[in-house]
């Protein structure tokens, strides 16, 4: 049977960012089937590359983050790069970009400049404030985003200071934030006319592009429930609770006697009287002031007193057994060396192998989310710096003696 296309196959995108945001973004169109360009700096490519745990001088983060990816080097501080990097992007459905408001205006590649010949531009902007505002030409990474989103001011322990969560958050849903503002945006394109035919004037035929602008801080602000109605109502301000979800009780994380850490959700009614039976505290379950959360809230210490106290008594696989014999949400905290090993993970397929260029062999995360018809595949692992200049290029109609020329004159 021939292994049906990725549903985003035909699907050209150009990327013009680095490190997390854009590239992540970039990624997963890749990873269902985009063609994806990007475009990296001559002098070391993305930082990326170099960034954590290093395999032959080269990240291992690189195999998946750029995995699918055509690498293409320019120096777009030179004029001539700027025009190969403006071709590419006037044939792109879809440009994701990560730079500082206005950088890309001075290179002629803003969305503006784009949209004036191509009004099916679809750009994805992504930057720490978004493209307006008092604070837009400032840098803003992922943590600033988490900071000013409200993710940080929650998190960690009442008297102590925010913590952060152990990987980008802020980059990485900022990068989902664009991609569901680029499928909207094809979607829109598409309704509207369609992709460009390259033409101008009367003969131009195009459907409507969009820019989507996303800001790292209002990704971040986008998930955090019921902050700003509580506090415009009746004046609360959620503060850090550790290890517990404020105000539904109970649900909270406990230690195990073998020194394990759970996460125990008993904060629905029902699922309530089903865990204080099943950790023997048949009091509780009877209470009738403990029927509902308003009930439980007050008594939070209490509750969580009396949960402490059992899971204390039982190792982390009793705990779990007698908890989901009782049908109460509970869960084990895993590390990736639980998660390499679980029966679920691996039943689910939720790591591939594949191999380097050198036949050593290495695991990737599989990709999500699973579709039943068109689910996403790593074609490739992240490329070599330049590895796709000659390809696209050429594409581009470029023949070889004009490709080592950009190479001899600092373009590529």
């Amino acid at each position: 049977m021939t292994k049906p296309a990725g549903p985003l196959a035909g699907i050209k995108v150009l990327e013009l960012g680095t490190l997390i945001a854009g590239p992540f973004c970039a990624r997963m169109l890749a990873e269902f089937g985009a063609e994806v360009i990007k475009i990296e700096s001559p002098d070391g490519g993305d930082p990326i590359r170099q960034w954590r745990i290093l395999k032959d001088g080269t990240s291992l983060w690189w195999s998946v983050q750029a995995r699918n990816k055509k690498s293409v080097t320019l120096n777009l501080k030179h004029e001539e790069a700027q025009q190969i990097a403006r071709r590419l992007a006037l044939d792109a459905d879809v440009i994701i970009e990560n730079y500082r408001p206005g950088v890309l205006e001075k290179w002629q590649l803003g969305y503006d400049q784009l949209k004036a010949d191509n009004p099916a531009t679809i750009m994805v902007r992504l930057s720490g404030y978004g493209q307006t505002g008092p604070l837009k030409d400032l840098p803003g990474f992922g943590a600033i985003g988490e900071s000013m989103g409200g993710l940080r001011y929650v998190s960690g322990h009442a008297d102590r200071p925010p913590v952060r969560v152990g990987i980008s958050i802020g980059d990485s849903v900022a990068a989902l934030h664009g991609v569901i503002g680029a499928m909207m945006a094809l979607r829109h394109r598409d309704a509207t006319g369609g992709r460009w035919n390259g033409k101008q004037g009367d003969a131009c035929v195009a459907g409507q592009g969009q820019m989507v602008d996303v800001a790292l801080y209002e990704s971040v602000f986008n998930l955090m429930e019921s902050l700003v109605p509580e506090f415009d109502q009746a004046g609360v301000v959620r503060e850090r609770t550790g290890g517990a979800l404020p105000g539904i009780v109970p649900s909270n994380t406990y230690t195990t006697g073998d020194g394990e850490n759970i996460v125990i959700a008993g904060n629905g009614d029902a699922i309530f009287k089903r865990l204080m039976r099943a950790i023997e505290r048949i009091d509780l379950a009877d209470d009738p002031e403990l029927a509902r959360n308003d009930g439980r809230v007050p008594r939070t210490v209490e509750i969580d007193d009396a949960i402490s106290a059992w899971c204390a008594t039982q190792t982390i696989s009793s705990a779990l057994a007698v908890l989901r014999a009782a049908d109460v949400p509970v869960g084990k905290i895993y590390s990736v060396r639980d998660m390499m090993t679980d029966p679920h993970f691996l039943a689910r397929g939720m790591f591939e192998q594949h191999h380097f260029a050198d036949g050593t062999p290495i695991k990737l995360p599989a990709i999500t989310p699973k579709l039943s018809e068109t689910p996403g595949e790593t074609r490739w692992l992240g490329p070599t710096l330049g590895e796709h200049n000659g390809e696209v290029l050429a594409g581009l109609g470029y023949d070889k003696q004009e490709i080592a020329r950009l190479h001899q004159d600092g373009v590529l």
